[in-house]
């Protein structure tokens, strides 16, 4: 029979590894590839910071699942993975519904031979009083979208009353690359709105906050990045609070533990990350405490040879150190590569390499008004970038992701496309 391989999660990794195993074991049919997700398009993560502020139309670059399997030979179900047993050696799925809860796709289960669990990380408000309730988290593009609805509804409110004195405050809880970079793109939003003529809310009445628990912003890259960063968002007008963990969330703002309060009509929580909380205790998988399922360097679960996981869900360790490797869109492309191999070794009989993370350095975009980063290489060092030479790096980045999606050639259509559209669409989604 058929070697199944079941990936669970179409995210960056989940979506790569699929795409290379459909063109290499399933164009020969050495093996039957099923990807799983509760979606039926993909947009790169990293991008969703962009949807929300309306400087990306989710729809224009969207990826669906059923158009890529067919493409690359593998099969896409719908469906969000509910349960395990790997004594049976399947899955189970929960049954999919629409908007208004009928049942669209029934309960049901996946067998497979090898289990690739890719589903990624959520938000973690660590149960901070009044955050699930009053925030919008951006792991979703829905969640990006709704808050782009939202931000988009106050400035069609100010414009139909015809003041044009209104003002808007925002608070972003989190000072990592998602909390910048959405700050930025606020900022930059504000100034297109304004210049399509909705001019109730003036970009000078634009009023956004950052508040970091740790003491600079960018905490978890180097100083010499975080600097230029900071003051970037100070000449934009940004309000940075570093030293100062949200207490507890309000309808009206945010209570910081130094006693401020901030207040925001509009909140975002960018702070911390944990793994699906369907992963903790899966028929006796190993978790950490905040679920991501523990790896040996192959990449395999603790606990079952015939269960990899990857990315954002995986504690992988790494090897002379005390540290997992980092949540970082890089490390999840790495280990895509790596299992895309490893899978093939793995039905020929043969021994799995050890994944080590390669860290080819940090791009942080901060709009149209500057990047900062620096790049990691045996040919380059470590060279530090700014300003445009960093944003074309910045955009590369997706331009990779495209490329291993689609191939050389299509990427390089699309990119055509791209261009060519930015004449007779808005630079900014408005609706």
């Amino acid at each position: 029979m058929t070697h199944r391989i079941v990936i669970v999660g179409g995210g960056a990794g989940g979506l790569e590894l699929a795409t290379r195993l459909g063109k290499n074991l399933g164009k020969r049919a050495k093996a039957h590839i099923t990807l799983v997700d509760a979606n039926l398009t993909h947009i790169w993560k990293p991008l969703l910071h962009e949807v929300a502020a309306g400087s990306l139309n989710s729809s224009a670059d969207e990826l669906n699942y059923v158009a890529q399997a067919k493409w690359n030979n593998f099969e896409f179900q719908l469906g969000r993975m509910s349960g395990l047993d790997r004594g049976r050696k399947c899955i189970h799925l929960a049954p999919t519904t629409d908007e208004h809860g009928a049942e669209l796709v029934p309960a049901r289960t996946l067998d497979y031979d090898t289990l690739v669990v890719a589903v990624g990380s959520t938000t973690n408000d660590f149960g901070t009083k009044g955050a699930s309730e009053h925030c919008i988290f951006l792991d979703t593009r829905k969640q990006a979208e709704r808050f782009h609805r939202r931000l988009l509804s106050h400035y069609m409110r100010a414009h139909a009353s015809g003041s044009d004195q209104d003002a808007i405050n925002m608070a972003i809880v989190g000072a990592g690359a998602t909390g910048v970079e959405l700050a930025a793109e606020l900022h930059h939003a504000a100034r297109e709105l304004a210049a399509y003529g909705l001019t109730g809310i003036k970009p000078e009445n634009v009023h956004i906050t950052i508040i970091e628990a740790g003491p600079r912003v960018l905490p978890a890259l180097p100083e010499r990045i975080s600097q230029p960063v900071h003051q970037t968002l100070n000449k934009l007008g940004v309000t940075v609070l570093t030293d100062a963990a949200v207490s507890e969330v309000t309808e009206e703002g945010l209570h910081t533990s130094t006693g401020e309060f901030v207040p925001a009509m509009l909140k975002v929580w960018a702070a911390g990350i944990k793994a699906p909380n369907f992963l903790k205790d899966m028929d006796g998988l190993e978790t950490n405490r905040i679920n991501q399922l523990l790896v040996l360097p192959t990449l395999q679960t603790t606990r079952d040879e015939n269960i990899f996981a990857f990315g954002d869900c995986a504690a992988c360790p790494q090897p002379d150190t005390d540290r997992n490797v980092p949540p970082r869109a890089q490390a999840a492309h790495q280990q895509a590569s790596l299992l895309a191999k490893s899978l093939v070794r793995r039905l020929a009989g043969q021994s799995l390499p050890s994944y080590r993370y390669r860290d080819y350095g940090s791009l942080i975009s901060l709009s149209s008004f500057s990047a900062v980063g620096n790049l990691m290489g045996n040919l380059t060092g470590n060279v530090m970038l700014e300003g445009w030479l960093a944003r074309m790096f910045y955009v590369s980045l997706y331009r990779m992701h495209q490329m291993a999606l689609y191939g050389i050639s299509r990427t390089a259509l699309m990119m055509i496309g791209d261009k060519l559209s930015t004449s007779t669409v808005p630079r900014l989604k408005l609706h």
